[in-house]
């Protein structure tokens, strides 16, 4: 394999690793504002008890996502020196934000969070427990703003340099409200709450599976649900307009996410197929016009095909055809058994339904496969390109850096991340058999 792909597969490992973590940790911030502002309002023990111990969970979750994340940032030296030559000054610079207005933010305060219960009044404990919430959502902000920039760049101009040509910015809030940044942060925060409202519906379902803290797992429950429901809905409404935002932005890349080879109007939506790159065609099942009508609400309106574009600026169709399309899937079943969860909640039949808790045990991994391949499906989707019509992958990587050195570091990387992911994986577990309550505790509320 040659530098270019291995660079390619490593960055995509790292940032794989990374982002199983910042969607829970944004999900289960907002959660904990929920469960400590209940406490708050009604006094009740039950949600104290509650928030300390998903505070310690997201403890545990904000550690392991900032020690995987701190190799990600440094490949841009390291492997991508060009690209960080020629787009650094605009890229850099949300990176740069992200680092002083979000990480100090949410790390500042998460230490009151986990450790000021004593020290400070509730109050004052929700106002952090707030500032974390807030800050975890930053971060998704400027990280979003740097990578919807590379999808669609702007509020920049090309200055020679003596050691090249140089991207600039001209204006920081075009570069900031570029034509994607707000399609794509409102999708990625649906996605993330999901994350972390199927985080906590898995723990609680598994104890009202074993009959243990039963109180705290219904309560966890129907918070979480509602939040659930609330993403799940929000991310097809996200979804559709980030659609919309990609035909007008990005032709190439709506063409592969529906093996459209010819430009045509009435176009169909397709649910399920293969796309054969050799013959330049799609066997899929669809909705005849349907595409055609949600991105312009009327079937008559034309969508530009494959067979349009320079082959040499086309992605890989058929893995970005089926990355998408399993994202909608993932999508559309949270959907339902979200509302499912919240209809068997409201006739009070969530703690007897235990398919449903099956299910629900093990449906955490949903909202991280549909993160993960909607990522991918968005960055191979438009490819060959680093930046968009601007500058092209193959250019981006770093001259000196040979291939066997980056397949040495990517092995390495790989064990690493399998140690961490490991250790998280025992210490989660751990926490989940302690429970949320001291075993006198435990006896005295009756919540065995």
């Amino acid at each position: 394999m040659d530098v270019e792909l291995l660079s390619r597969i490593q960055f995509a490992v790292t940032i794989g690793f990374h982002y199983i973590f910042p969607p829970i940790s944004i999900g289960l911030g907002l959660i904990l504002v929920f469960m400590e502002g209940m406490y708050l309002k009604t006094r009740d023990p039950l949600y104290l008890n509650m928030t300390k111990f998903w505070v310690k969970v997201f403890g545990l979750v904000f550690a392991i996502g900032v020690a995987s994340g701190i190799v990600m940032e440094f490949q841009f030296g390291t492997n991508w020196s060009n690209y960080s030559r020629y787009v650094g000054d605009v890229f850099g610079s949300a990176l740069a934000a992200e680092g002083i207005f979000a990480f100090f933010l949410e790390s500042g305060f998460l230490a009151i969070v986990l450790f000021g219960w004593d020290k400070v009044t509730p109050g004052w404990h929700w106002f952090a427990t707030w500032m974390v919430m807030l800050g975890s959502h930053f971060s998704a902000i400027w990280i979003v703003v740097a990578n919807s920039w590379m999808q669609t760049p702007a509020g920049f101009h090309i200055v020679e340099t003596p050691t090249g040509p140089r991207a600039e910015i001209t204006d920081f809030w075009q570069v900031v409200f570029n034509p994607s940044t707000i399609d794509r942060l409102s999708h990625v925060f649906m996605g993330a709450w999901q994350a972390g409202a199927w985080f906590v519906l898995s723990v609680s379902a598994y104890y009202l599976l074993k009959k243990r803290h039963r109180d705290f797992a219904r309560q966890s429950m129907r918070i979480a649900l509602v939040v659930a429901l609330i993403a799940s809905i929000g991310q097809l409404v996200t979804g559709h307009g980030s659609a919309i935002t990609v035909a007008e932005t990005q032709p190439a890349k709506l063409a592969a996410y529906e093996g459209q080879w010819e430009t045509e109007d009435n176009a169909m939506l397709s649910i399920v197929g293969w796309v054969n790159e050799a013959e330049k065609s799609t066997m899929a099942i669809g909705v005849p016009g349907m595409l055609s009508w949600l991105i312009a609400f009327d079937t008559g309106h034309t969508v530009t095909g494959l067979n349009d574009f320079p082959e040499d600026e086309l992605p890989p169709v058929n893995l970005t055809f089926q990355l998408y399309h399993l994202m909608v899937a993932i999508g559309m079943l949270l959907i339902a058994l979200s509302i499912a969860g919240v209809v068997l909640a409201r006739m009070k039949k969530l703690e007897t339904t235990r398919w449903f808790l099956w299910i629900s045990v093990f449906a955490v991994i949903l909202p991280q496969i549909g993160n993960q391949v909607g990522w991918a499906a968005a960055e191979i989707g438009r490819q060959p390109w680093i930046v968009y019509g601007l500058m092209k992958t193959a250019d981006g990587i770093s001259p000196t850096v040979s291939a066997s050195a980056v397949l040495t570091s990517l092995i390495m990387f790989s064990a690493i991340y399998l140690a961490l992911f490991i250790m998280f994986v025992l210490l989660l577990d751990k926490k989940i058999k302690q429970g949320p309550f001291s075993e006198k505790l435990h006896k005295q509320k009756g919540m065995a």
